[in-house]
């Protein structure tokens, strides 16, 4: 379970401000990749939200909102979001790191240290520490991913309402069955990514 002892750590070492950084949607079929910042307050986090934050894939959709909506009166979260247009002109990667550097500098607070899950570090102005499963070791970390899967759920959702039929409000544009049949009947739109394997694929056929 995700804990403080990385953001403990680096106030050992005077860092004030430690926020962290995780992203939603590198791996659908469609729609944007949204990145997440957020500043814990460690003095206003209940030991229920502390008990209940994890890796966001770990947590059923339902109990993920009711931890947004706690997180909102206890931490300051920025979003950061690139949109598929992004994706297809800067690759995946490149279009994940500007999100999160975008989240970021969208904090009120500036941070001195980025705590950021995974193994490549975005451009961003303060020391950047990346870490490996980072949203099940970093309580900052477990909440940015929360928030940023949350905000794309709900962004995916509304997408669904424009573009019917892909089950885009179950799946998140991810590649599921569902999805793959609702391309071979109802084609593509503009939110899916082309560039992308599967979506390359029906193109050329």
């Amino acid at each position: 379970m995700p804990d403080f002892r990385l953001e403990a750590a680096a106030r050992r070492e005077g860092a004030d401000v430690i926020a962290g950084v995780d992203e939603a949607g590198r791996g659908p079929w469609a729609g944007p990749v949204v990145a997440a910042a957020v500043v814990l307050d460690p003095k206003r986090l209940t030991p229920a939200l502390a008990s209940g934050l994890d890796d966001s894939k770990k947590l059923a959709r339902r109990r993920r909102v009711e931890l947004f909506a706690a997180l909102r009166d206890c931490a300051e979260i920025a979003l950061g979001i690139a949109d598929v247009a992004e994706i297809e002109a800067r690759n995946i990667l490149v279009a994940t790191m500007e999100a999160m550097r975008r989240a970021v500098e969208g904090l009120a607070t500036r941070p001195q240290v980025a705590l950021v899950d995974g193994i490549t570090a975005p451009p961003l102005s303060c020391d950047v520490r990346c870490v490996v499963k980072g949203d099940a070791r970093s309580l900052s970390i477990a909440a940015a991913s929360v928030a940023a899967k949350v905000t794309r759920d709900g962004i995916m959702a509304e997408l669904a309402s424009a573009y019917p039929g892909y089950g885009w409000e179950r799946n998140a544009g991810y590649g599921t069955a569902e999805h793959r049949e609702a391309l071979e009947r109802l084609g593509l739109t503009p939110h899916h990514r082309r560039t992308f394997a599967p979506i390359a694929r029906l193109l050329g056929d």
